[in-house]
């Protein structure tokens, strides 16, 4: 059995905390996300030594925010699970990822022509990456909520049975 531990915070500090712990998580999250973009230009490579470990903590962060809210049937405050939302996202994925890395190829190479097919590259290969991945989400994400909102269905019938037993 779990102990729970004595909480000394009314529910206003509750709320203030909680909203520290969210910027926090974002602050953390996007932070790794330039530092990884400032390593790729100033490394000369992608991924190299010194960003491996940027990049396995922004994954871990990515996933684990992705799959709790799945579990709990979350997708966003201001978007739905469409494919309009996971087309604009994926757009925008595709189009700030190959600007990176045709800017990138141009500052390499020194060559326009190469630095717009590896941006052309890059863009396909992101935004249909993005879409599939959302479009998976978002699909399991509709499953899950049914799910949970069975499960409240069910729990709601339990209770009246109990409460309609108890009045007999």
């Amino acid at each position: 059995m779990k102990k729970e531990r004595k909480n000394y915070l009314d529910e206003m500090k509750e709320q203030q905390l909680l909203h520290i712990e969210k910027n926090g998580c974002w602050i953390a999250f996007w932070g790794l996300f330039i530092v990884m973009q400032i390593q790729t230009f100033t490394e000369g490579e992608f991924l190299g030594k010194q960003s491996m470990g940027e990049w396995l903590v922004f994954m871990i962060l990515a996933l684990y925010l992705v799959i709790a809210c799945i579990r709990r049937g979350i997708w966003s405050r201001n978007l739905k699970p469409n494919a309009t939302t996971n087309l604009i996202a994926s757009l925008i994925a595709g189009v700030v990822i190959g600007a990176v890395f045709g800017i990138k190829a141009y500052i390499d190479y020194d060559s326009f022509a190469g630095a717009i097919a590896t941006g052309v590259v890059i863009f396909i290969g992101i935004f249909f990456s993005c879409f599939i991945t959302l479009s998976l989400s978002a699909a399991i994400l509709k499953k899950r909520n049914a799910k949970l909102e069975n499960e409240e269905d069910d729990i709601q019938k339990a209770a009246v049975c109990e409460e309609t037993e108890e009045n007999v």
